[in-house]
This record gives C-alpha cells, sequence and structure tokens, in this order.
C-alpha cells in the first residue's frame, strides 16, 4: 500500500463531495466571517430568546435568513461536515458554547434583526481576533 498526503490524492483521485473534508473550527469560523462580510447590509433574523429554552428544544430552533443559514448555504461548510441550520447543528459545527453562540445569533443582543456586517464583527472580535489583543487587531486593520 502507497500513502499520499491528501493534496497529492485530490490530483490522483476524484475524491467525492459527500466526503466530509477537514476543516479545523478556527478555519470554519474564518469562512463564516467571510460569508458574512461577502453581503455587509444583508438583512438577517435572529433567533427568539433562546436562553429560556429547554436544551433539545434550543437544539431544533432555526430561522430562515439567519447567520446559521448564511453558513449553511456555503457548500463548503456544508462540506466539512455542517449538516444544517439549526443551533444545535451550529453550536456543534462551530464547536461554540450555547452562551457563546446565544451572543451571535439571540434577538436580546441584536434585536429582532441584525446586519450580517455586525455580526461578522463580533464573530471576528470574539472568536478569531481574540488572542491577538489590541495591538494585534490594529495591526490587523493596517496590514
Amino acid at each position: 500500500m502507497k500513502h499520499h498526503e491528501h493534496d497529492q490524492l485530490q490530483s490522483l483521485a476524484r475524491i467525492g463531495q459527500d466526503y466530509p473534508q477537514l476543516m479545523p473550527c478556527d478555519k470554519r469560523l474564518q469562512r463564516w466571517v467571510e460569508l458574512l462580510e461577502g453581503d455587509p447590509d444583508r438583512v438577517l433574523s435572529t433567533l427568539h430568546e433562546t436562553e429560556y429554552q429547554p436544551a433539545t428544544v434550543r437544539a431544533a430552533i432555526r430561522c430562515n435568513n439567519s447567520a446559521i443559514s448564511v453558513a449553511f448555504s456555503d457548500p463548503l461548510l456544508r462540506a466539512a461536515g455542517l449538516g444544517n441550520d439549526t443551533y444545535g447543528e451550529a453550536k456543534r459545527f462551530f464547536e461554540l458554547s450555547d452562551r457563546q453562540l446565544h451572543r451571535i445569533v439571540c434577538s436580546c443582543h441584536f434585536g429582532a434583526i441584525v446586519s450580517a456586517a455586525k455580526v461578522a464583527r463580533y464573530i471576528r472580535a470574539k472568536h478569531i481576533d481574540r488572542g491577538q489583543g489590541v495591538w494585534g487587531r490594529l495591526r490587523g486593520l493596517f496590514a
């Protein structure tokens, strides 16, 4: 048996799109932010009072045109394993706690609607640029 790196396999064989592609969590979050930033003026719906729902109900919550549905509409994130646009699936796929996801998608933080740009800024600040500190974020603005 001959062993090949994943990149080499791409040129040697056709890998089916239904096979989940490996994508680290930070890359998944980055991709989500890029999708939201791609249409920054898009008005998104938020999920209503997720913190008051029992865990089983909360996991199944979804709504059309939410930040989660933006992620689910992306073929790359679906190929990486995002199974649907529910709260529970987003929590699992993006490896977020209830508190973290609640702050991204719940109406109590943004109101009934929110711009895609505002959600993207929040995710970037709290989950992507978080470890860089103030100087790292400023450096990123000018790089």
